[in-house]
């Protein structure tokens, strides 16, 4: 179930990062390969017609410093979606909010990584 700082209303709003979440927000396609590897073990993730972004927990991505990849902590807003949009135009969710709506980030930074090198890209 999504926490009560992940607000789910009937429009997209920009909500406020670094307290019940972080995001990471990741370049489109590597992305893609990123959420294929990940699988099941990904939790929610917003897509837009440039990035996904999984939600991780607070503070857990400090010191992130993977090529065009952004911490989205305290400060920033996400551009959250309805519950259930699963189609742009707009940010929708790529995989929905459910149970286990938070992504490891270790996981997280492993997918990408390995989405990074080129003989995936292939």
């Amino acid at each position: 179930m999504a926490s009560p700082a992940l607000q789910l209303g009937a429009a997209t709003a920009a909500q406020p990062a670094g307290q019940a979440w972080d995001a990471v927000r990741v370049p489109r396609g590597i992305g893609l390969l990123a959420l294929e590897a990940l699988g099941a073990r990904s939790g929610a993730v917003i897509e837009d017609d440039r990035a996904l972004y999984w939600l991780v927990p607070p503070g857990s991505a400090a010191g992130w410093d993977i090529t065009n990849t952004t911490v989205l902590g305290t400060g920033a807003k996400v551009l959250v979606p309805p519950a259930r949009r699963t189609a742009g135009p707009g940010p929708f969710w790529r995989v929905c909010p459910g149970e286990a709506w938070l992504t490891d980030t270790d996981a997280l930074r492993a997918a990408v990584e390995d989405a990074y090198r080129p003989e995936v890209a292939r």
